[in-house]
């Protein structure tokens, strides 16, 4: 069961291997690269799950998760924050915030992948 991924990202190589990677297992692929206007687009077509760097132009993605966690609408939604910052306190501050997984860049197609399919299908 393949569903509708929205790609928070704002680097278009990490944009377009996400999206071929996804694609190719029939997941459709959304993508957005504003973190000032991103949960809006969350709220105008509700993804199956979130795919959201922390390092976006505008805002960053820890304050766009804990937007939405506030929102009864969005608080349950998986999010995947994929991000170049590995430091611990980092990790520790997107679980906190309600982060469902945390991966760092550089990732394996299959990381990807395999960690998609575990948060939409179950």
């Amino acid at each position: 069961m393949a569903g509708r991924v929205l790609l928070i990202e704002d680097e278009p190589n990490i944009v377009e291997a996400i999206s071929f990677i996804l694609s190719r297992d029939g997941w459709t692929v959304h993508t957005h690269q504003d973190g000032e206007t991103a949960a809006e687009r969350v709220r105008a077509l509700p993804p199956d799950l979130i795919i959201l760097d922390v390092m976006l132009p505008g805002r960053s993605g820890f304050d766009i998760l804990k937007d939405l966690r506030g929102s009864e609408d969005t608080r349950r939604l998986p999010v995947l924050m994929l991000t170049a910052r590995g430091a611990p306190k980092d990790r520790d501050l997107a679980m906190d915030l309600g982060a469902t997984v945390y991966m760092t860049k550089p990732f394996s197609n299959s990381e990807i992948l395999e960690t998609v399919r575990r948060l939409v299908e179950g």
